[in-house]
């Protein structure tokens, strides 16, 4: 067999652009490598804080993210992601800097999710800031801006260790966030028929949502899973 080369790494076909972040990655959580069943390829966008992405706009970042992305399909990776939904921002010169499909933020499922339920029902979106997650971010995702919405930002933990990037995180209190704000969306909101969690740090929590909800929730892992079924389809044996 000849086989041909190309490319620096082979294997791992989604590439992530991360947040420069300390705060605990739990398993679930986007950034952490053991959550994945499939190989990824990271790289960190430094100086790219919490903070600074989802509280200020990815101020000043967008030359810095074109940077990694570029040299992670330089690197082998057919697909890229990142681990901030509020870099719905960047998709668009995202998309036009690389020669391989994009999919910056969790927020670009509402559209498919809305698509798949009864008339009568529509998606809710949990989010780390509510009061900084701005149309500007809904309308690059293709999100209706009518859509709800509920932050975690009254919670005791969640958005305070992440947003803060501190690195110590109770994860009883940040379930307990979670769930709260979930409850909160579809108690305000009886016509929520699905959840969509934006934050890539709220993937562990999900299937307590769902449980506490009785909803189907989404997910980045749901979306990059989906993404790295395009990429990489599964190969049936033939009888």
């Amino acid at each position: 067999m000849i086989v041909g080369g190309g490319k620096a790494v082979y294997g791992a076909s989604i590439g992530i652009l991360m947040l420069e972040a300390q705060f605990p990655r739990i398993p679930g959580d986007m950034g952490n490598a053991a959550t994945w069943p499939f190989p990824v390829h990271y790289r960190i966008v430094r100086g790219a804080s919490p903070e600074r992405v989802v509280l200020h706009n990815a101020e000043g970042l967008l030359e810095p993210f074109i940077d990694a992305a570029e040299e992670l399909v330089a690197d082998g990776c057919e697909g890229l992601t990142t681990n901030c939904g509020f870099l719905s921002l960047f998709q668009d010169e995202l998309a036009g800097a690389v020669d391989v499909p994009i999919a910056a933020s969790s927020l670009m499922q509402a559209p498919l999710i809305e698509a798949m339920l009864p008339p009568d029902r529509r998606v809710g979106i949990v989010t780390i800031s509510a009061g900084t997650l701005s149309d500007a971010h809904l309308l690059a995702a293709g999100v209706d801006l009518d859509t709800p919405i509920v932050g975690t930002e009254s919670g005791e933990e969640f958005s305070r260790v992440i947003l803060g990037n501190e690195p110590q995180l109770d994860v009883e209190a940040a379930r307990r966030d979670l769930v709260n704000a979930s409850n909160e969306l579809i108690a305000i909101h009886e016509d929520v028929g699905a959840i969509l969690l934006e934050c890539t740090n709220m993937m562990p929590y999900a299937a307590d949502v769902a449980k506490a909800t009785g909803c189907p929730v989404f997910t980045m892992e749901s979306f990059v899973s989906w993404f790295q079924g395009a990429l990489v389809p599964r190969r049936y044996p033939l009888d």
